[in-house]
């Protein structure tokens, strides 16, 4: 499943790599009300292609309206700006057929024509969670456009939250898939290429990123995670120049949020603390070496 949103030369530019893959997908398109002709002119180009036109931008929460399409028990996710390699959906089939604890896999994202490894990519390589029984790292999270999950569990979790519209919207299916008792993993033999757009506004980006940390740990995370959270989401709207109305949006949001409150199970907050010990560890390492 391909999401877009006015970028029509390069989402068509993806779906070709995606049609010639030797795996043949199912290709199912969710335009996200783009204004560039896209849906039209990907029908006329690739007739076996399924579109699905929104009509109105959902952000992360379009890729909702292409599961509902998904007759299959595996959905495999890429964005316009990045695309399969040749072998990757069918070894993701059989890692799944073989470890049904397992609910979402990652794959290993090389960057640009230079095909380096994505710095997330390396973070998950080296979890601090191991690999445990899975057939790969364990993790507390994944890379939406880089992801196979079952689709039923994607159902059962309810997809995307269409109020965050977009930035870190995985974290919050991340904390309910894992509630669910299910593993998410990262597979390094699934390779995903990413060409970042040029088309987007890095500022504006950190500051949904911040606040949509804030919101769903709200919705999820112990209490004072989630004032530490929100007092660091305050903080990057500050220095970003946004504050006045995007704290406002925040602050706003807070009774839909508490309404939806079901922080998550204990077993799920080690491994949270796990993680975020070891990040703690591997920063003030770099911190020391960077004095020396």
């Amino acid at each position: 499943m391909v999401l877009t949103y006015n970028r029509v030369s390069q989402v068509l530019d993806t779906l070709a790599k995606l049609i010639a893959l030797p795996d043949q997908p199912r290709i199912v398109l969710v335009d996200n009300a783009s204004a560039d002709g896209t849906a039209e002119r990907v029908s006329q180009r690739f007739p076996s292609v399924q579109v699905i036109k929104s009509r109105v931008n959902l952000g992360a929460a379009g890729r909702n309206l292409g599961v509902e399409c998904v007759r299959t028990e595996y959905v495999a996710f890429c964005d316009d700006d990045t695309w399969w390699t040749a072998g990757s959906l069918v070894r993701a089939i059989s890692i799944l057929d073989a470890a049904p604890k397992v609910a979402v896999l990652t794959a290993r994202v090389l960057v640009d024509q230079e095909q380096a490894y994505d710095e997330t990519c390396l973070l998950m390589k080296a979890s601090a969670l191991g690999v445990q029984d899975l057939p790969g790292p364990s993790l507390i999270g994944y890379m939406a456009g880089a992801s196979v999950f079952r689709t039923a569990v994607f159902r059962r979790v309810g997809g995307y939250e269409p109020r965050l519209f977009i930035g870190g919207e995985e974290e919050l299916v991340a904390l309910d898939v894992l509630t669910r008792g299910h593993a998410i993993v990262y597979a390094e033999d699934l390779v995903v290429h990413h060409h970042p757009s040029t088309l987007r506004d890095s500022a504006r980006r950190r500051c949904l990123l911040a606040r949509n940390a804030a919101w769903v740990a709200w919705l999820r995370l112990p209490l004072p995670e989630a004032c530490r959270t929100t007092l660091r989401a305050l903080a990057v709207m500050r220095r970003e120049g946004a504050f006045s109305g995007d704290a406002l949006a925040l602050f706003t949001a807070l009774p839909w949020a508490l309404a939806r409150r079901r922080v998550i199970p204990a077993d799920v907050r080690r491994m949270r603390a796990i993680v975020r010990r070891a990040e703690a560890r591997k920063d003030a390492l770099q911190h020391t070496d960077g004095l020396e």
